[in-house]
């Protein structure tokens, strides 16, 4: 009996022990974190308040194991980088990088064009010279230089290879702009083959600005290492002919990059902490005032982190529907600390519902980083498996901390998993990220945006398919690639339906993830699902830049000799493609008569025989068509002589606008 009463004990004790582990990891409330409660279910602050338990608060992030490199292949892996890199006490990064390069193509490749961004920060890059020193409303700050120095390059064997790289201007010619460099290689690589190089470098940060920096201790390091470049084979995008694709870093323009193997070491004073893609592998090794950690990330294009000794951390466990299991860890900033739930809250929505619509999230961490008040160029920014979000600026904010977020992470589909060229099609992530951005939204927080109040601000439409620093201005650049491309999305929903749109922009996720696809890609999957031909849609409103201006030119009212009245309408499409459009006409005694037009001409007559004359027409009543930008012109009244008609379509003009500017979100 004693032996039995001390195994019962011993047996109580240590459930009792587990049970406290599982609250301590989050498990016992697993079943919580499936699930995302609808807005219609309480107010926010119940809905943060019901997910509170789930969150681990902890003063330090740990490794990551037992998670280990998976043997699933989703990407074809062209690069593998292999990098050890030092924060020196005045900011400077100091590294050693070793990088292998496989020949996807079919060709002999004698040459690899490299990457090296930090130098748009130097004085005469072509991105200060078109950017001024701005960026999304924040200044540069004066003399806050940045650079990237090659100081060695070899091959394995020890070969040195630094008299061969040399700067090349593809785009522009500018001799001062050391964004990009081409290396001749001793011996070309074979398709299949692999090369190996080694180099070390140092990075100067500026002052955050344009993504990457520091202020005060936080650092910011966004395309921060030489990177290769694309290279591009037959078919893919559409190209005919294999070959590297080579950008400079423009003032308007992003990123692109091979998808790879990233094996990252980290070395930072030791009362940092440290945020990065991928997931850590083992516990940060601390000694001699300094502290290592080391992170891991398989198929994907990119490799960022942040860093600061003020990071407040949270962490925890998700899956649901599309998200197998995920740990979403938080790196705040102490102003936004009591803040920790709706971030969690917004990051485990944004993922259930991402998961439920285009497929599965397939990596096993998220990392949101929230930068402090003077660090708000490194703010609203993707990386692979991490995100910026809006820099803590005040501890009470808006919705604009949920849909930033939200935004930064939909990034993690379009721009991450499906990788578009961004350099050339900006819109297919901008674009695709706005629109998803709206429907996160709406999902969770019912917060919609006015499509109709959007379509009004397009003053200056621009083809969707064009490089990115080719646009008129940096505010047509925004314009275009992220709000006329969202709205275009939102057309082609308004033409099928909202079941249909689900099935294009799922079908195009799990048809092009990992794959680098083009608008031309789009616009088949569009057509596969619909079975019909958009052919005239794209030319219009992605290869043109077109909007839906549809009018009433004119009316005509001629009495009749039987006492009725013959009234001729001209209608006018000014722009996009063609589209069947209601038509409301409205008489003198009060009755209406509504008609359809199929859009297809630029233009018609409509005639009508009536006891009254007519007394206005208005196309698009409903202004359903989301894409019209110019809507004082869809109604017209009879009697208004032609002076008086141009004075009213100006007012008119002007009230819409004041009225509809009321509704915008």
């Amino acid at each position: 009996m004693p032996h039995r009463r001390m195994y019962r004990t011993l047996v109580l004790a240590l459930s009792a022990a587990l049970l406290a582990l599982s609250f301590k990891f989050g498990f016992a409330d697993a079943w919580a974190g499936q699930y995302v409660l609808p807005p219609a279910a309480g107010t926010q602050e119940q809905e943060l308040s019901a997910m509170a338990p789930s969150s681990v608060p902890a003063s330090e992030p740990n490794a990551d194991a037992p998670l280990a490199p998976t043997a699933n292949v989703l990407s074809n892996r062209v690069t593998e980088y292999h990098i050890s890199v030092v924060l020196g006490e005045d900011g400077t990064l100091a590294a050693q990088q070793t990088i292998t390069w496989q020949n996807p193509g079919r060709k002999e490749v004698s040459d690899l064009y490299f990457h090296l961004y930090p130098n748009a920060f130097s004085p005469g890059s072509t991105f200060l010279k078109e950017s001024g020193g701005q960026l999304r409303g924040d200044k540069m700050q004066a003399g806050s230089y940045g650079s990237m120095t090659l100081n060695s390059l070899t091959t394995e064997e020890g070969e040195t290879l630094l008299p061969r790289l040399h700067y090349v201007q593809p785009d522009d010619g500018n001799s001062s702009d050391r964004t990009l460099a081409t290396l001749l290689l001793p011996h070309p690589v074979k398709p299949g083959q692999s090369l190996t190089l080694r180099m070390t470098y140092t990075v100067k940060l500026p002052q955050v600005f344009a993504r990457m920096g520091k202020a005060g201790d936080f650092v910011m390091a966004g395309q921060w290492f030489p990177k290769l470049a694309v290279y591009e084979t037959t078919g893919t995008r559409g190209r005919t002919s294999e070959g590297w694709n080579t950008h400079q870093y423009h003032g308007d323009s992003e990123f692109y990059s091979d998808f790879g193997i990233y094996s990252v070491s980290i070395d930072v004073p030791d009362t940092y902490k440290v945020a990065a893609t991928g997931f850590q592998t083992k516990a940060a090794v601390v000694a001699g005032g300094r502290k290592t950690y080391q992170f891991y990330a398989d198929d994907v294009h990119d490799f960022g982190w942040a860093a600061s000794p003020d990071f407040q951390f949270v962490e925890d466990t998700f899956s649901s529907v599309g998200v197998p299991g995920v740990r979403i860890k938080l790196y705040i900033d102490p102003l936004h600390k009591d803040l920790a739930e709706r971030y969690m809250h917004a990051a485990k929505s944004a993922l259930a519902k991402l998961g439920e619509w285009y497929g599965e999230y397939p990596y096993s961490t998220l990392s949101v980083v929230v930068p402090p008040p003077d660090a708000n160029g490194a703010g609203g920014m993707e990386y692979p498996t991490l995100v910026t979000a809006a820099a803590a600026k005040d501890d009470k904010p808006g919705y604009e901390l949920e849909r930033t977020l939200v935004h930064e992470i939909a990034h993690q589909y379009w721009y991450g998993i499906v990788a578009s060229n961004e350099f050339e099609e900006a819109w297919l992530d901008e674009g695709f990220t706005s629109y998803t951005e709206d429907k996160l939204m709406s999902a969770i927080y019912g917060v919609s945006s006015s499509s109709l109040v959007e379509a009004s601000y397009l003053t200056h439409p621009e083809p969707l398919k064009l490089e990115s620093w080719r646009y008129s201005s940096s505010d047509r650049y925004a314009e275009n690639v992220y709000m006329r491309g969202k709205l275009v999305l939102k057309e082609i929903e308004r033409e099928v339906g909202e079941k249909t749109m689900n099935k294009i922009m799922r079908s195009y996720f799990q048809k092009y993830k990992f794959k680098h696809p083009s608008s031309a890609d789009f616009q088949k999957v569009v057509e596969s699902v619909t079975k019909e031909k958009w052919g005239d849609f794209f030319q219009a409103y992605v290869y043109h830049g077109q909007m839906a201006d549809y009018a009433v030119e004119s009316i005509r009212s001629v009495p009749q000799a039987d006492g009725g009245y013959l009234t001729t309408v001209l209608l006018r499409r000014n722009g996009g493609s063609g589209q069947p459009v209601g038509v409301m006409f409205r008489f003198a005694n009060g009755e209406t008569l509504r008609q359809t037009w199929d859009g297809e001409q630029n233009h018609t007559q409509m005639q009508l025989k009536h006891t009254s004359p007519l007394s206005y027409a208005a196309i698009d009543p409903s202004m359903s068509i989301v894409l019209d930008n110019l809507r004082y012109n869809n109604y017209l009244k009879t009697e208004v002589p032609e002076r008086s008609r141009t004075r009213l379509n100006i007012g008119l003009s002007s009230f819409l606008e004041g009225l509809l500017g009321t509704l915008a979100w």
